[in-house]
C-alpha cells in the first residue's frame, strides 16, 4: 500500500516538473475530502492517481472517522464527507441536504493478536467478549490469556456498523482503550498479546489474526451473499449536487478504472458484486441482477 502511494505521488512530480522544464503553466485546482479512515486508502490511492492523470488537478485526503465527515460535509466545511454509515444513522445530520455517492463496499472483521489459540467464536461469544462478559481465551478454548477490548471511538463508522450487527438491543460495550485510526488499531492489536479489536477487511494483514463467526471467515464472497452480515457501504456524501473539480472526482470514482481495478486491489468490494443490497435501517433484498 505504501509503495502504492508512493509511486503515485513520484508520478505527479515527475509530470510536475516535466511541465515545469517545457515552460507549460497548469492551473492548480484542489478539493478536500474528509472523514472515514476505513475509506480513506481507497480515496487516498484515486487521489493521486487521478492527480498524476489530471495535471494541476489535487484531492486532499483527511481521516477523522465518519462523524466527522458527515458533520464537516453537513456544515459545508469540505467538499466531501467520507462516511462507512448512512447519514440518516447520525445524530443531527439533515440527510435531505446530502447527496449520497455509495462507491464500494466494505467487510468488517474481528482481528486479534496472533497466539490466542482461538480462530472462530459464536456470535454470542462475540457478544460476551464485547460487553465484558468473556475476560479470557481458555474459556473459548484457547490459551489461558486475558482478553484486552480495544475498541473505535464514539464517532466512527467502523464502530457504528459493528456493534449494529453484532451487539443486540440494550447491550453496551465494554469500557476500554479506544482509538480513531484503523491503521493505529491494527498495530496495538498486532503487538499487545491477548488484544481483540475490528478493523476493515483492507486493513488485514499478517501481524493480526482475523476469526470466524459462526464457522463463516470474513471474505468478500461471504459479504456479497450477506452470510457474512459485519458490512456496510462506503459513502462519499457531497452537500447537494456536485459541480467542478468534485463532480469530475466523484465521476471517476465509480468510473471502470476504479470500480473494476482499484477497489479489488485495495480490499474493498464493488457494489455491482453485491448480491443484496440494504437501506439506511438495515433491511436487506436480493438484486435482481447481480453481476
Amino acid at each position: 500500500m505504501m509503495k502504492f502511494k508512493k509511486f503515485r505521488a513520484l508520478l505527479v512530480v515527475m509530470a510536475s516538473l516535466v511541465l515545469t522544464a517545457c515552460g507549460e503553466v497548469v492551473d492548480e485546482e484542489s478539493i478536500t475530502a474528509v472523514g472515514s479512515s476505513a475509506l480513506q486508502p481507497l480515496v487516498e490511492a484515486a487521489g493521486e492517481q487521478y492527480s498524476a492523470e489530471n495535471l494541476g488537478k489535487f484531492i486532499n485526503v483527511q481521516g477523522g472517522g465518519s462523524g466527522t465527515g458527515l458533520s464537516q460535509i453537513a456544515a459545508g466545511a469540505v467538499d466531501i464527507g467520507n462516511s462507512d454509515i448512512f447519514a440518516e444513522e447520525s445524530d443531527g445530520i439533515d440527510a435531505s441536504k446530502l447527496v449520497d455517492h455509495r462507491v464500494a463496499v466494505v467487510g468488517i472483521t474481528p482481528i486479534v493478536t496472533p497466539g490466542t489459540g482461538v480462530t472462530n467464536v459464536t456470535l454470542e461469544e462475540l457478544q460476551g467478549i464485547f460487553t465484558g462478559e468473556i475476560t479470557n481465551w481458555k474459556e473459548l478454548g484457547g490459551k489461558d490469556l486475558p482478553i484486552t477490548v480495544l475498541n473505535r471511538s464514539s464517532g466512527s463508522g467502523t464502530r457504528a456498523t459493528f456493534e449494529k450487527w453484532v451487539l443486540e438491543e440494550g447491550m453496551k460495550s465494554v469500557v476500554s482503550q479506544e482509538q480513531e485510526s484503523s491503521g493505529t488499531v491494527r498495530q496495538i492489536v498486532a503487538n499487545t498479546p491477548g488484544t481483540i479489536s475490528y478493523v476493515a477487511f483492507s486493513y488485514v494483514n499478517d501481524d493480526v489474526e482475523t476469526l470466524s463467526i459462526n464457522g463463516i471467515e470474513p471474505t468478500n464472497e461471504n459479504v456479497n451473499s450477506n452470510d457474512w452480515i459485519i458490512w456496510s457501504y462506503e459513502h462519499m456524501y457531497t452537500n447537494g449536487e456536485p459541480t467542478g473539480l468534485t463532480k469530475d472526482f466523484m465521476d471517476y470514482m465509480l468510473s471502470d478504472e476504479i470500480q473494476d481495478n482499484l477497489i479489488g486491489a485495495l480490499g474493498y468490494i464493488p457494489i455491482k458484486n453485491m448480491e443484496v443490497e440494504r437501506d439506511a435501517e438495515g433491511n436487506t433484498s436480493p438484486v435482481e441482477n447481480p453481476e
